[in-house]
């Protein structure tokens, strides 16, 4: 299989993204059996400095599905919109990435290479080539979120290990 820009993004983002949706399942079922409100995992943060789990998983929409979107538009620019505040508001941002990806074909995002790219922060920029963007700023931004959500899980005694966060692995066939 020849590496596109196509095969180092989309698959990844919709395995990783699909982690997100089975996460939420977790999440969700051990409020229902522990009689945890859901408000306490969705609120739930590492430490008091960071964002809570609704902006964690939100991230890892707009690092992967926003971030093509940004590229297409020659231009990022952080997404400050409140998180969605449940469960099902959560999986329905994800499934909706999700559905937006698979309609990307190959030649649609392989022609997006060499195209110049703009983060934009405030009155502050910084220039990429769109390839360059997807895979230095967005694609570990994408997994920073997407271990955070994973790990306010962990530590708020959700039954989640590895195999949870690897999700459905691109197998031989």
């Amino acid at each position: 299989m020849a590496l596109s820009l196509y095969t180092v993004t989309v698959p990844l983002f919709q395995q990783i993204l699909g982690t997100m949706l089975h996460l939420l399942d977790k999440a969700e079922a051990h409020c229902a059996q522990t009689g945890v409100a859901p408000e306490t995992i969705i609120e739930a943060r590492l430490a008091p400095d960071m964002l809570p789990f609704s902006y964690q998983v939100k991230s890892t929409v707009v690092h992967s599905l926003g971030a093509i979107d940004g590229v297409k538009a020659g231009i990022f620019r952080p997404d400050d919109s409140t998180p969605p505040d449940s469960f099902p508001a959560l999986r329905e941002r994800v499934e909706g990435a999700l559905a937006q990806l698979a309609a990307l074909t190959p030649a649609e995002i392989d022609a997006l290479e060499g195209g110049d790219m703009r983060f934009a922060f405030g009155e502050a920029h910084v220039d990429f080539l769109a390839e360059n963007f997807l895979l230095s700023f967005s694609f570990p931004n994408f997994l920073f979120h997407a271990t955070t959500a994973y790990d306010i899980l962990r530590a708020q005694g959700v039954a989640v290990g590895k195999r949870d966060f690897l999700g459905r692995l691109a197998k031989k066939r």
